[in-house]
């Protein structure tokens, strides 16, 4: 099972962290007792906190950080650029040309599967995005947002 794992000597993985097969993971830190799905990247300098779900054929990029508790659903995209380019003055841009944009994801938030997470976003503790949601601005906590650009629908009561 391990030749289908791709994890660089440099990923911190937690206690009873569960991997699935084909995933890839470089520089990051996943906490204690979080599963990752398959088809599932984790770039540097990302963070993902303990007794967290990752499901299948999300892409968490570099300046992610999700706390303890969360859901992430399937297909779920990270951005960390705002204005991305290939090239800076004709030639192909380097790290130099290049800065993180961070994204915070709150304990306890649920992410619906093929939701789009744009950078320089938090998403407060509790919420939850609806599936297939472009989160452009931040998610105040213990609310449902929805759509595209996602907007609050609801508020959840306490214990939901």
């Amino acid at each position: 099972m391990a030749e289908f794992l791709s994890i660089a000597p440099d990923v911190k993985l937690g206690e009873g962290v569960k991997l699935s097969n084909f995933i890839n993971l470089y520089g990051c830190a996943i906490g204690d007792n979080t599963k990752i799905g398959a088809f599932v990247e984790i770039q540097k300098n990302a963070r993902v906190g303990k007794n967290c779900k990752i499901s299948s054929h999300t892409f968490i990029c570099e300046g992610v950080a999700i706390e303890d508790n969360v859901f992430i659903g399937h297909g779920v995209t990270f951005i960390n650029d705002t204005y991305p380019r290939a090239t800076t003055g004709g030639r192909l841009q380097t790290e130099a040309n290049w800065k993180v944009e961070p994204t915070l994801v709150r304990r306890g938030a649920s992410i619906g599967s093929g939701a789009t997470i744009l950078s320089e976003v938090t998403i407060g503790q509790n919420a939850i995005v609806g599936a297939g949601s472009v989160v452009t601005k931040d998610v105040p906590p213990n609310v449902i947002v929805a759509g595209n650009p996602a907007r609050v629908l609801r508020s959840l009561e306490s214990g939901q």
